[in-house]
């Protein structure tokens, strides 16, 4: 047989061969793609830093700037805007005025707390050992109001912001030096960390989003020299409280995307960005704002939702209980007013100047301050003070000093109530198992999983932990730095409302009691102290806990005084359970992580997160958030939604 008789031979089989295998996969019903697939997978796109701006709006501060910024820009958190109609009524949101000050228990409430207040700066001794000698207001009330104050300049150097121009609306400190006679109304879009949704003028949902939008878009175009058209190149990381409203972050993130153009949006929390910023893997972080002091347990980039804590009062409650100090004592300026936002002003600059936390710090003291307005001379004051430097941001750990009435005081998480935009959430998971695989399960769950230690059911019912079905453990992917969120037990809103079981399941007199119960914690307001052992005490398990109180991360500028950190790990210490003092080696408190300041870490933890490689997944487009909307949210944050 020749070559070639023997290669068309060879052919043949083979072309059998493949009428054999052709005939095989007929039968099992396998179609043979006519073109083999060759689709090139997209390239995965480089993030350039320096096009990324991140955003932390605080109650009083705005931080903003891009993530390859050394510092961001800070401006005043507010916004004047000018009336639509001549003759129209005049309007401020307060600043250090609030709700809950003018009932006839306050004054009561707030000279017991200071009583509370002068106890333990008693009963604290100094670093040489002996106890402080309490100093008498009277002692300095009767230098203070013989002092008359000296004239440095016959004519200010601070002038009232001109608007001559008629702007619609002035920004920042623009706003707060607008002329009380200029027909300009004074909005702060942000109050206690959530947006202020008021029934007041401008309190509305749209207007306040309409007021931030305004000022972003300011200080973006005018600080950052970005025009509103470039937008659409940059991407945003948008910082959101701890504790925080589904409803606002949906409408702040159509507001980024839709409105002012970003091409892409990543939602984080305040206290996990506070870990990435000050380099550490776990905290307990302690975030002391201005209006809210908000708790939370990070351990690996993920935020334990049943150590959330979020308390309604900052360093704007010390500044207004500093000035009551400062009265009682025969404050020389007699013309300070809280309800005027400049005097406002000067009585946080006092505060931040005078007050400490340093016990070794006794005596009366003299000092001297300025007062510098528009259209009024400037004027040098002395005054001598005892211990009003030290009662005052004491305030923080004894809260009844601060006078508050009848005002829901502390925040817990609750449960998504469901958004129709998102119709297959947790609710629609729930709702499709069978009462049979949910009784199951839940019974199951009881037997197998150990309860957990500390929780809001422990404290108030005296049990261990709650039984209930939406108590059992649930286990949420995240995507990015945070591959997952695992939470073992109940968190507190969950054990006291029950808020995924339907009545049916849940009988209506235990609900009311423990319904009763939340309305009964909530509106109690507790010490910083306290509140940072029950955050640490609601984790899961003691090794979690034992993390927690060796890395104790305190960031916001509400606690930026002298001996804040001595004082604050002294207090822990001494009322920490006694079981944990063998098992943490060293309770350690981190008040300037890097030497960084406590008010910059949160966003520099955003400008972080930004370069990280795991945050690819995170970024929800503009497209996405148009076509899928909330949906987004729940699938690409890096916590659970």
């Amino acid at each position: 047989m020749t070559q070639a008789e023997r290669e068309q031979e060879n052919g043949k089989e083979k072309e059998k061969e493949r009428d054999k295998d052709k005939d095989k996969e007929q039968q099992r019903g396998v179609k043979r793609p006519i073109v083999p697939a060759a689709i090139s997978e997209p390239l995965q796109e480089q993030i350039q830093s320096n096009f990324v701006v991140v955003i932390h709006s605080g109650s009083r501060s705005l931080r903003i700037g891009r993530a390859t910024d050394t510092l961001p820009v800070t401006v005043p958190h507010v916004i004047a805007c000018r009336h639509k109609q001549s003759g129209q009524p005049k309007y401020e949101d307060p600043w250090l005025m609030r709700d809950g000050l003018n009932k006839p228990e306050s004054t009561e409430q707030r000279q017991n707390g200071l009583k509370m207040v002068d106890q333990a700066i008693w009963s604290k001794k100094m670093s040489n050992g002996v106890r402080r000698t309490p100093v008498s207001p009277d002692q300095a009330r009767s230098y203070n109001r013989q002092i008359r104050p000296a004239v440095l300049d016959s004519s200010s150097r601070v002038k009232w912001t001109n608007t001559t121009h008629h702007p619609q609306f002035l920004v920042g400190e623009e706003a707060l030096y607008v002329n009380p006679s200029d027909c300009y109304d004074l909005h702060w879009p942000v109050v206690r960390g959530q947006l202020n949704v008021h029934p007041g003028p401008g309190g509305s949902l749209t207007a306040v989003l309409a007021h931030l939008e305004s000022i972003w878009s300011h200080v973006i175009n005018k600080h950052l020299e970005i025009p509103t058209r470039d937008l659409k190149y940059y991407r945003c990381i948008l910082l959101v409280p701890d504790i925080y409203n589904r409803q606002h972050v949906k409408e702040l993130v159509n507001m980024l995307l839709l409105n002012m153009g970003f091409s892409a949006i990543i939602v984080h929390q305040e206290s996990v960005c506070a870990t990435f910023g000050s380099g550490l893997s776990s905290a307990c972080v302690v975030d002391v704002g201005d209006q809210k002091t908000s708790l939370c347990c990070v351990e690996d980039g993920v935020s334990h939702r049943n150590s959330r804590l979020c308390l309604a009062y900052g360093g704007a409650d010390v500044s207004r209980s500093f000035f009551w100090l400062l009265q009682r004592a025969g404050f020389p300026y007699r013309d300070c007013q809280l309800s005027n936002r400049l005097d406002c002003q000067l009585l946080q600059q006092l505060k931040e100047t005078f007050c400490h936390l340093d016990q070794d710090i006794s005596g009366l003291q003299d000092h001297k301050f300025r007062t510098r307005f528009p259209e009024a001379p400037a004027l040098l004051y002395q005054i001598r003070l005892g211990d009003e430097k030290l009662q005052a941001p004491m305030g923080l750990f004894y809260p009844t000093t601060f006078g508050i009435v009848g005002q829901k005081m502390t925040s817990l998480q609750y449960r998504s109530q469901g958004d129709a935009e998102d119709p297959h959430d947790e609710h629609y998971l729930l709702g499709t198992q069978s009462k049979q695989d949910q009784s199951s399960k839940s019974s199951s769950d009881r037997r197998t999983l150990p309860r957990p230690g500390g929780g809001m059911e422990g404290e108030l019912l005296g049990q261990g932990g709650s039984g209930d079905p939406a108590d059992a453990p649930r286990l949420s992917g995240g995507v990015g730095g945070a591959q997952g969120e695992t939470e073992l037990g109940a968190a507190q809103a969950e054990c006291l409302m029950g808020a995924a079981e339907s009545e049916e399941q849940q009988p209506s007199a235990l609900l009311s009691r423990k319904t009763a119960m939340m309305g009964q914690f909530e509106s109690k307001a507790l010490g910083l102290d306290k509140a940072v052992l029950h955050s640490i005490d609601c984790c899961a398990s003691d090794e979690t806990k034992r993390k927690m109180y060796s890395s104790i991360l305190v960031v916001g500028g509400g606690l930026m005084f002298h001996g804040a950190q001595e004082f604050l790990l002294h207090r822990i210490i001494n009322k920490m359970p006694p079981s944990f003092r063998r098992l943490v080696d060293n309770v350690e408190v981190i008040t300037r992580p890097k030497d960084m300041d406590p008010w910059l870490i949160s966003w520099k933890g955003g400008a972080v997160l930004a370069c990280l490689d795991t945050t690819q997944e995170m970024w929800i487009h503009q497209g996405e958030w148009q076509r899928f909307g909330v949906r987004m949210l729940r699938e690409r944050a890096a916590f659970v939604w």
